[in-house]
């Protein structure tokens, strides 16, 4: 049974564990809008293109939506849908239906400028076509030196070291689901410290006799433990221990752990030149999540989209 515990003192020292740009639609708008369509030119319409231009499901229709003219098939919108998990179908349906318009809005806009383009290694030859159409068309100024500092400043909080600590632990194992067996367990841990405080030197003996964690054959050490290593309740609790026993179990997802701190080297705070590379990777980022948005959203001002109620500019591009 895992433990959780992230342990660094080899193979059996431990168990181990285990912002996109958008515009908010309001809640009461409609989603979709019903495209006019005379009821005796529709089935002309379908012969000549070869299929429907709506095609109805056990619990809706598609939405019959176009851009400049171009429909999008309902069978391109179904095949989408599986990219856009949502609470609701009509979410969903939404959602996928949104990103197609603003791919076609691309793909029209790449045309019109005839754009010729050689892709990159491992990226598709839509891929390069939609990088080379941002390059050209949204102007992204660079984060400069002066900006990377003015973050640096405000932000020191965010560049320290991460904190390690030197720890052993007993587990107690017991389902997370079975009350009765954690109040035993939660028992069986607190006499186990009052044995602990009295003789701590039999730590190691205790760990052997008790510990579900494979750690025991080390007498519970778990070596160097920082952050991310073990699972996040169990992580919350360590690291706000002080160096010594805590004198009360923590509890995890697999059970009750009794832990000895024995060393604690807390995070440094990192120079600017260490971290300066990160911030102007984050700068850079964020303008040009902002660029895309208002792009996008220029393109969708001067569309003629028929069918769908545009107000954001959330795409596969944007992620």
């Amino acid at each position: 049974m895992g433990c959780g515990c992230g342990g660094s003192t080899g193979g059996s020292g431990g168990c181990g564990g285990g912002a996109r740009p958008e515009i908010e639609v309001p809640a009461d708008a409609p989603l979709f809008e019903e495209l006019p369509h005379e009821e005796d030119s529709e089935p002309a319409a379908e012969q000549a293109s070869g299929e429907p231009l709506l095609i109805a499901s056990s619990e809706q229709e598609w939405p019959r939506v176009r851009v400049n003219g171009v429909a999008i098939a309902s069978q391109v919108i179904a095949q989408e849908l599986q990219y856009h998990p949502a609470e609701s179908r009509e979410e969903a349906v939404y959602l996928a239906t949104q990103a197609l318009v603003l791919r076609e809005l691309l793909q029209q806009r790449i045309g019109e400028l005839g754009l010729v383009v050689r892709a990159e290694a491992g990226e598709s030859e839509e891929e390069a076509a939609t990088r080379t159409l941002i390059e050209q068309e949204v102007p992204l100024p660079l984060a400069d030196e002066a900006a990377c500092q003015q973050y640096y400043s405000g932000n020191q909080q965010r560049f320290f070291s991460a904190p390690l600590l030197a720890a052993r632990h007993i587990l107690l194992a017991c389902p997370a689901d079975d009350a009765e067996a954690r109040s035993l367990a939660r028992e069986q841990a607190l006499q186990l410290i009052g044995q602990l405080q009295a003789a701590p030197q039999r730590f190691a003996e205790l760990a052997l006799q008790h510990s579900a964690c494979p750690s025991k054959a080390q007498g519970g050490a778990l070596g160097q433990i920082s952050k991310g290593q073990t699972v996040p309740e169990f992580e919350r609790q360590l690291f706000r221990l002080p160096v010594g026993l805590c004198q009360q179990p923590l509890e995890s997802r697999y059970g009750y752990h009794l832990v000895v701190v024995d060393q604690r080297i807390e995070g440094e705070q990192l120079p600017y030149e260490v971290v300066a590379g990160s911030i102007r990777a984050e700068l850079n980022q964020r303008v040009w999540q902002i660029g895309v948005s208002q792009y996008l959203q220029n393109l969708v001002g001067a569309a003629n989209i028929e069918g769908i109620l545009m107000q954001g500019a959330e795409t596969p591009l944007m992620q």
